[in-house]
């Protein structure tokens, strides 16, 4: 059985098992996809049938495109890496370390340390977090009325530190300041700029923060996973009108656009006859930027959005410009120096630079870190794996 064989039939097995209701999935080389498959339906109120080319909700898969817009930047000169962010962003010279709340239950602060710098915040060192993965972020947020950054609203980007910068690895909302100093060094919209110099030279058609009419025909409903294990339909949608473009994660993208993303890293930064990036800002991004710092597990603070989450667990992992990195071999078989992430409505990807291969999944289920959804992409990392080595 083939590559493309196998990955269908892991996408069946899952609609079958009640895994997911629906999911694609998709497998990328210099030269382009070889594989893509997809099972089940994109709405089970509509019944319309999943396919490689639904549109779904890419949460912090977003993340990566907004480190490459900030990389073009500092390519062109417009962003340092290790230049104080604040200069170019002053809200992240105002923002305090929280330390904890005080016997009035009012929260406490101070200034930190040492100045944020573009480099804290695409290796998410900076000190912000999600309240999703941080009681006292939680507890902060319910005591000021701070709206969560799904919003969307700019207030949701006045959320105290946790700790200094550069002091460790946390996740959070660093990637939606990233955006905003594109932003401001380019003068246009994260989405414009992003369609301009990112989206336009790759072709990906069907890749924004508003979902246009063509986009929504084809738009994939999310689902919760409820205690018993089934799924069942639920609202959601990134707000069409938002005040700010969240460069963490507001992006809807299909599998086949996002794999002509993944496959601009395996070009080392060539796509077509365009050079999008300079072969040495890829390098730069998909290295250990982050020193003796390493990934630690996410504990929940809000189950109903995510499970605790950490990758390969017992492996050592870094980050780069924006990237997880494992910094051992993966038991799917992807070599160390792989690169990956995903998005919170169960969406995964990898890049193996060693071997010129990557993959993207996507399911759109909460909570993150659904361990029967994840299953699916790691049996298919391992499939893709399995046929590489004979």
């Amino acid at each position: 059985m083939g590559v493309q064989d196998e990955i269908q039939e892991i996408l069946d097995r899952g609609v079958a098992n009640g895994d997911v209701i629906g999911a694609n999935a998709a497998i990328v080389g210099p030269d382009g996809v070889t594989a893509s498959a997809a099972a089940g339906l994109r709405s089970s109120v509509s019944g319309a049938a999943m396919g490689t080319d639904t549109v779904c909700w890419i949460a912090s898969m977003t993340k990566a495109v907004t480190g490459l817009a900030a990389m073009q930047q500092v390519e062109r000169g417009n962003l340092g890496l290790d230049s104080p962010a604040r200069e170019v962003l002053p809200i992240l010279g105002e923002l305090p370390v929280l330390t904890g709340f005080g016997d009035d239950g009012q929260p406490l602060t101070r200034p930190p340390a040492r100045d944020i710098t573009l480099r804290h915040l695409l290796t998410h060192t900076a000190g912000f977090g999600y309240d999703i993965w941080s009681d006292d972020l939680a507890r902060y947020a319910e005591l000021t009325g701070n709206p969560g950054v799904i919003s969307c609203m700019k207030s949701a980007l006045t959320m105290p530190l946790v700790f200094d910068p550069g002091d460790r690895w946390f996740y959070g909302t660093n990637i939606d300041y990233a955006g905003l100093m594109v932003e401001a060094a380019t003068g246009q919209s994260l989405g414009a700029y992003m369609a301009e110099h990112i989206f336009a030279p790759l072709g990906m058609t069907s890749t924004a923060f508003r979902i246009t009419g063509d986009m929504r025909c084809r738009l994939s409903d999310m689902h919760a996973r409820l205690e018993d294990g089934s799924l069942v339909p639920m609202e959601f949608e990134i707000p069409q009108e938002p005040e700010f473009e969240m460069g963490g994660g507001g992006l809807y993208s299909t599998i086949v656009d996002y794999a002509r993303f993944l496959q601009l890293f395996l070009n080392r930064g060539r796509a077509g006859g365009t050079q999008v990036v300079e072969p040495q800002t890829v390098a730069e991004m998909t290295r250990n930027n982050m020193g003796d710092l390493r990934v630690e597990l996410l504990k929940t603070a809000n189950p109903g959005y995510s499970h605790d989450a950490e990758f390969f667990p017992g492996v050592a992992k870094s980050w780069g410009l924006t990237f997880q990195i494992n910094e051992e071999p993966a038991p799917t078989g992807r070599p160390a120096g792989g690169l990956m992430w995903a998005g919170l409505a169960n969406s995964f990807y990898w890049i193996d630079l060693h071997n010129d291969v990557a993959g993207v999944y996507a399911s759109q289920i909460v909570p993150f870190a659904d361990p029967r959804t994840h299953q699916l992409f790691v049996d298919i990392e391992t499939a893709v794996y399995r046929e590489l080595n004979g």
